[in-house]
């Protein structure tokens, strides 16, 4: 077990040095950048997504997604960030609150 755990520690440090020192030397096209990041957007969606409506193996209720709701429209308006969390936190716990799920 002690062994596992040193090589994945060795590979992760090993993956996440070639980033800045295989940066200078592998030119990325354009193309494939947008697509990357494309691939970053759809994969942070889909984990919030994956985060606001399952908990567990069943639907987490009504009042996590509309806390998710006000927090995302907050955040799009450019509200504070700190702002955005209290609403978000209290739109849930009020809903949960008045007995929603």
């Amino acid at each position: 077990m002690i062994v596992a755990v040193v090589l994945l520690g060795v590979g992760t440090f090993a993956l996440r040095l070639a980033g800045p020192a295989l940066r200078a030397r592998v030119e990325i096209s354009p193309r494939v950048q947008r697509v990357m990041m494309v691939g970053v957007a759809v994969l942070f969606s889909a984990l919030v997504a994956v985060s606001t409506f399952i908990d567990g193996h069943g639907f987490a209720g009504y009042a996590r997604p509309a806390g998710v709701l006000v927090g995302g429209v907050l955040a799009w308006r450019k509200v504070p960030f700190v702002i955005v969390v209290i609403a978000a936190a209290g739109t849930a716990a009020g809903l949960r609150l008045l007995g929603v799920p």
